[in-house]
């Protein structure tokens, strides 16, 4: 499941609860007074509560999954410029040899900075995603609520 979705399900959820809702017999003021039941909608509300943690915890991983990724391809890096740098000392009996190996060793280098700063940016991109979904679909969820309980607030100031 997505990131938000489990949240975005339980929204509707509540929107069709709001939308079953029966029109009071006496009319009401209000552009759309209803009776709800209450405790469906506070149910839908603790669930939608119980799901944010989770979906913090998601972001969290994509997180530290680029954390991880980062320090693999620092490591990955590292190792290709040993490995280069021991070639060229095996090679050392020819300054020429030697020379060349450098060289290959520093364009290796460069490569794998290349490479680092491509993932790097890569993951940001999705992290970004990731974070700007959450972000939106809390966005939608705080909407959400606030329509909630203004159709409550109605319904319950219509019954006064």
């Amino acid at each position: 499941m997505q990131p938000g979705e489990e949240v975005n399900a339980l929204c509707d959820e509540l929107e069709e609860i709001l939308n079953e809702g029966k029109k009071p017999l006496m009319g009401g003021s209000g552009s759309n007074p209803k009776i709800v039941d209450a405790d469906a909608i506070y149910d839908l509300l603790d669930e939608i509560r119980n799901v944010f943690p989770e979906e913090f915890n998601a972001a969290r991983r994509v997180m530290k999954e680029e954390e991880e990724i980062l320090a693999h391809a620092h490591q990955t890096a590292d190792t290709i410029v040993a490995d280069a740098q021991q070639q060229a000392m095996i090679l050392a009996g020819d300054q020429e040899v030697v020379r060349l190996a450098n060289q290959q060793a520093e364009e290796i280098r460069d490569q794998a900075s290349q490479y680092e700063r491509d993932l790097r940016y890569h993951i940001n991109d999705y992290a970004e995603g990731v974070l700007t979904g959450i972000e939106d679909n809390l966005k939608s969820v705080i909407g959400q609520l606030e329509r909630s309980r203004q159709a409550l607030d109605d319904g319950s100031s219509s019954r006064r």
